[in-house]
């Protein structure tokens, strides 16, 4: 995949969710102002049919205390009746009421000034210095109030702030509700937007993630093919050179000659059944779960095998391999085989990347569980930016259109797995130009 086609993909899919977001945002604001216009017709309402019915309750008020005070100024009646809320209103009296009375008087108006809400009443007698409250009179669907047999213990004289000033009598509506109407939810939709924003947003990032991991996938595993292509390519052709050349060898050619051109093939074939094998085992190691060989390793044997196979091949003066320890004698428990391949691999990568005399130093240490193994060299280093995938499958540091170090990128990859297969650690530390250390942790059982 293109880095054209990768960039595409993310303006298209940035669009997309500014279109997604301004649609939601458009949706949003165009409902809100409907719940407001909404809000304010029923608080309007709300406001006539309060008017409406105190109206029709001073009304049916009235005419209570004009039966009441059936010899006296009608225009005395007036000013007796105060509303102290929506839900209260007190009537003053100029003598004695008994409750019977006045609870017909108030059914009777409240029935026909159409009032049909449950209501209770209060009397404060000055001679007996009392106040009396009533029960709870519920209005049902015949236009019938009927008492509710228990009192309400959430209502008294002082929750009315009723006081001991006079004859007076009060009425109170404990149903009659304003209904508060809130300009905005509980549940803000701007949290919704937000909320499928982020929604929205990881399952962007998410996408996009997984592209560049299959773009970068399907360059590595280009670089793979090749590395691959070329690797095979030498040999083959060297193969193919040779026993071109054995072939036109007369009769009597010398011996010499022919077991050079024999040695060649011979020693380019092991050449590419190595590089073949190699692959392959990575391959099953993918496959199938890593069997490790456990048994006790000496250390100090396993070292030096791996210095004289360093010496081996450096040959003389082209190379130094020191090695560190703590004391003689350590031993471990692990797979000699893989544990061996592991430093191997690791002294051939500080040989192949090192444009100067190879001098590496190796330094076992011990901890109270395990041990430790540092693997310094003197190479060209790498790069912070390729330091962090030099343990992926098939990754190769690019050294730019220069083919000079052979390899599948399957080294470190195999390193990587063998260490965590011994339920070990290992990480990298480099400095471009002046080298790189490996470090791998191995519990000592």
């Amino acid at each position: 995949m293109q880095n054209k086609t990768v960039n595409a993909v993310a303006i298209l899919g940035i669009f997309s969710i500014l279109s997604i977001l301004i649609v939601q945002f458009v949706w949003i604001h165009n409902t809100r102002q409907l719940q407001q216009e909404y809000i304010d017709i029923q608080q309007r309402e709300d406001s006539l049919n309060l008017r409406e019915f105190a109206q029709q309750a001073r009304a049916a008020l009235r005419n209570v205390l004009i039966s009441i005070n059936q010899n006296e100024d009608p225009s005395l009646v007036y000013g007796a009746i105060k509303q102290v809320n929506y839900q209260h209103y007190t009537v003053e009296v100029t003598d004695e009421i008994q409750p019977f009375y006045l609870e017909t008087l108030l059914k009777k108006e409240f029935y026909l000034q159409d009032i049909q809400q449950d209501f209770l009443y209060g009397i404060y007698d000055c001679f007996s210095d009392s106040i009396s409250l009533s029960g709870l009179y519920i209005f049902d669907s015949d236009s019938i109030y009927a008492k509710k047999p228990q009192p309400l213990k959430n209502i008294t004289p002082k929750s009315l702030n009723l006081t001991k000033d006079g004859h007076y009598f009060t009425v109170y509506f404990p149903n009659l509700r304003l209904d508060q109407i809130e300009s905005a939810s509980s549940f803000s939709p701007w949290i919704y937007l937000v909320i499928v924003f982020v929604f929205v947003f990881i399952f962007f990032a998410f996408s996009m993630g997984i592209i560049i991991r299959q773009k970068r996938l399907s360059e590595v595993k280009n670089d793979f093919i090749n590395n691959m292509t070329h690797e095979l390519k030498t040999p083959i052709s060297t193969i193919s050179l040779s026993s071109e050349l054995l072939l036109r060898l007369d009769d009597n050619a010398e011996p010499d000659r022919m077991r050079k051109y024999a040695s060649i093939i011979y020693k380019e074939n092991k050449r590419l059944e190595q590089q073949v094998e190699r692959v392959l085992n990575i391959a099953k190691l993918d496959k199938d779960k890593v069997s490790l060989n456990k048994e006790l390793v000496d250390l100090d044997e396993l070292f030096n095998e791996v210095k004289e196979n360093f010496e081996f091949n450096q040959g003389s003066g082209k190379g130094q391999l020191n090695i560190h320890k703590e004391k003689l004698g350590m031993q471990i428990l692990a797979d000699p085989v893989h544990l061996t391949n592991v430093l191997f691999n690791l002294i051939d990568n500080a040989v192949k990347y090192c444009k100067v005399t190879p001098q590496i130093n190796i330094t076992l240490s011990s901890d109270k569980i395990g041990l430790r193994f540092d693997i310094s060299d003197n190479g060209i280093g790498i790069k912070k930016e390729d330091l962090k995938l030099i343990f992926d499958k098939f990754h190769r540091v690019s050294t730019g259109n220069v083919h000079d170090v052979k390899g599948f990128g399957l080294g470190l990859y195999y390193v990587k797995l063998i260490i965590e297969a011994h339920n070990g650690k290992i990480d990298a530390k480099s400095t471009p130009d002046k080298g790189t250390t490996f470090s791998f942790w191995l519990p000592a059982r």
